[in-house]
């Protein structure tokens, strides 16, 4: 049983930055963050396969965003530079075996994190 916890959504201007947070318990071997924007599917933004350190990344982010692991605490972060309108969304953290863009493999999510960007 994994459980993730998400923090550090909040609104922001245009260009601005926001840190996300996800402190995960259990079994983690690929860490990923979602995104679902009201009226929208929910896509994948950013994930991170724990045993090879390699990050993957939405187009749409690449060059803005990070996701970032710290191990003591089992816990990774989604830094999100020059933040857009379009970035507007419900944040989610996922758990799963496989590090894939789509979110039906992930078994474990948490609650989600409203993130808010005004032009």
């Amino acid at each position: 049983q994994v459980q993730l916890q998400e923090s550090g959504g909040g609104s922001v201007q245009s260009g601005g930055s926001l840190k996300l947070s996800c402190a995960a318990s259990g079994d983690t071997r690929c860490m990923a963050w979602f995104r679902q924007a009201e009226g929208k599917e929910r896509e994948g933004v950013a994930r991170f396969a724990r045993a090879s350190g390699i990050e993957l990344y939405a187009d749409s982010v690449k060059g803005r965003f990070t996701i970032s692991q710290y191990n003591a605490n089992n816990t990774i972060y989604l830094q999100m530079n020059s933040l857009k309108p379009e970035d507007t969304a419900a944040y989610y953290c996922a758990s799963g075996p496989y590090c894939v863009p789509a979110p039906g493999p992930y078994k474990y999510w948490g609650q989600g994190t409203q993130v808010t960007v005004s032009s």
